[in-house]
Formats: structure tokens, sequence, C-alpha cells
């Protein structure tokens, strides 16, 4: 990692592994070519190595134009270097959680300034259809052309991107009894707002109990927080959506295990409203361009993260205990999203 990516994100994130180096497992799950360069992807890996152990993943960059995804994961990343000098709480709770970071899991489509990887897919939607699902058209995923948004690729095979993505996840956290992860996008709506599965279909989420017992300790913890919790499909349906068939892949290998993953969706439009200039590049489309609101997009989600490595550490604070909890739970579920 001498040389570094002119790539202004990877760069940045290759320097951090430097840094946390001493602390981390640093693996490169894959190298692809663009623009004439050839870029990893990067995971870090901290804490136990107890393969049962609560093991939760922080993802960015699937989609190139959205940076400040990536950027987000990396702040997180940085502030934990940091705490790892000093921090014994942080230690102690490493000892008994394993936290898996892949900031920037589509390089090339972000160094060629694109949405989709390099062969202009949408790596999002390039996972394996799973059954009881439809997308929505064409923002679903789509395989009429990669000339076209939201190209899900060749159904009998994935991307590299996205088995790099799966074999880490599948490795590190699919083995753990309970896992969490947290992939963070923009671009859709006003809000920022946490989705939980399923993406295919508005059938409920096995694990729709853990979910509002979740949202019950954010909203207690972080009374003023500024996310809206709801299922995807309730704003679109994706067919091929990763983190559905990571689930998935879960239910089969261990059904008595807890496995949550989120998709933080940051609201971009909030940025294009307050300055609308940035709308002529596509790039502002989906991230705040001013320098204020991207140090406040930065700072804002830091104690997001940091509640869900503590809920992972004290599970028994949302984990559901009894039939009759989870049955509590569910319904009130059914309240709150009444399309689940």
């Amino acid at each position: 990692m001498a040389a570094h990516s002119p790539l202004l994100e990877l760069s940045e994130l290759e320097q951090l592994l430097e840094q946390i180096s001493p602390h981390a497992r640093v693996q490169v799950l894959a190298r692809v070519a663009a623009g004439g360069q050839d870029l990893p992807i990067y995971a870090a890996l901290l804490g136990t190595r107890e393969p049962s152990a609560p093991s939760i993943a922080f993802v960015g960059g699937v989609h190139g134009l959205e940076r400040i995804g990536t950027q987000v994961v990396l702040a997180y990343l940085r502030t934990l270097s940091v705490r790892l000098g000093w921090d014994r709480v942080l230690a102690d709770t490493l000892a008994r959680v394993r936290l898996l970071f892949v900031p920037l899991v589509n390089p090339g489509g972000m160094l060629l300034g694109r949405r989709a990887n390099p062969r202009g897919v949408d790596l999002m939607r390039n996972a394996p259809r799973g059954a009881g699902g439809r997308g929505t058209f064409l923002l679903g995923g789509q395989r009429i052309s990669s000339r076209l948004p939201w190209y899900a690729g060749d159904a009998q095979r994935s991307e590299t991107e996205t088995s790099a993505l799966f074999g880490l996840i599948e490795r590190e956290l699919l083995c753990s009894e309970v896992a969490l992860a947290i992939d963070c996008h923009s671009g859709f709506g006003m809000v920022d707002r946490l989705w939980f599965p399923y993406a295919r279909t508005r059938k409920p989420f096995p694990h729709l109990a853990e979910v509002v017992r979740l949202k019950r300790l954010l909203d207690a913890t972080l009374p003023h927080h500024i996310y809206r919790v709801e299922p995807q499909a309730n704003a679109y349906t994706i067919e091929g959506d990763v983190w559905d068939h990571l689930y998935d892949r879960q239910r089969e290998r261990a059904p008595a295990s807890v496995f949550v993953p989120l998709t933080l969706e940051m609201g971009s439009w909030a940025w294009v409203r307050k300055n609308p200039w940035q709308l002529w590049s596509l790039d502002g489309s989906f991230n705040p361009v001013l320098p204020h609101r991207v140090k406040r997009t930065l700072r804002r989600h830091l104690p997001l993260f940091d509640l869900l490595v503590h809920a992972l550490a004290s599970q028994d604070a949302w984990l559901v205990s009894d039939e009759r909890m989870r049955a509590a739970c569910e319904h009130e579920a059914f309240s709150t999203w009444p399309r689940t």
C-alpha cells in the first residue's frame, strides 16, 4: 500500500489501513480494472477472531456515484483508528465483537464517475434473485441492456465486486450467532432512512421483531435522531438485492441465528433543495457539495454506528427472548408499517 491510488477515497482508505494495521486484519478481496488502473477492494477486520462472536459489517461505495457513503464509513474507521490508541472501553468491546469494514465496494465505478461498475452493472441488483418477490419496473433491476440504468448483469454470474463482498460476509459474518450490517447509500428522498429487508417483497421480514426492538433502543438512546426506520420495499422493490440474498443464505445455514442487515439511505434531495446549483453535476445529485454540509454529514452518523456496536455487545437489550414477546413486537410492527 506504499503507492497510493489516484482515486481520493481509495487513497484515504489506504492511508487509514496503514495507520490501523497494528490492530486490524487487512484483506484485498479482489482487484478490478478501470481507467487504466488496477484497483483493489479492501476489507479491514477489527476485534475477536471467534467465529460465532457477534459481528457487524460497515459497507459503502456499492454505487460509484455515492461517494458520501464511502466517506461516512471512512469517517467512522478514522475515529476508531484514533480510539484504539487510548480507549479501553473500545478494547473491551472488541474482545467480544467483530467489526468488518468494506468502505469502497465499487472503486472502478467511483473512478469512472458512474453508478454502476466498469461493466455497467448495478451491483445492488446483481445477487441471485430470491423467491416470492418482484422488482419495481426498471428501477428494481433490469436485464435489457447495460446502457440503461439499474442493469442487473448476467443472471448466471455475479460480478467480481459482488462476489468479493459475498465471500467476506459469508466467511466472517454469517458464522456469527448474532450479526448486523449497515450499507451506506445516498440519493433517495428528503430524509435519512434506515431500511430493513425485504427489498424484493412487502411480505414480513422474519426478524421483524428484532427490528422493532432495535428501533426502540435507537429511539430511547438517541431520542433526537434523524432516521426514518422503515421496510425497504415500502419505497420500491428490488430483485437481486445483495442483502436479501445474504439474509436468505444465513437462514439456510443457521435458522436459529439472527442477522439484521440495514441500509442507511441518506436523503440527497435535501442537499439539492438547499443548493440547487449542484444539480448541474451528476455527482451533486448524490452528495453534499458545500464543505460545511460534508462535515455535518460525516459526523452525524457516528452516534448511530457506535450504538449498533454497543447493541451487539449488549444483546439482551434487543434480542427477542420468547414467542410472546415476538408476537407483541410483530403486532407493533404491523401498526407502524402497515404495508409489511
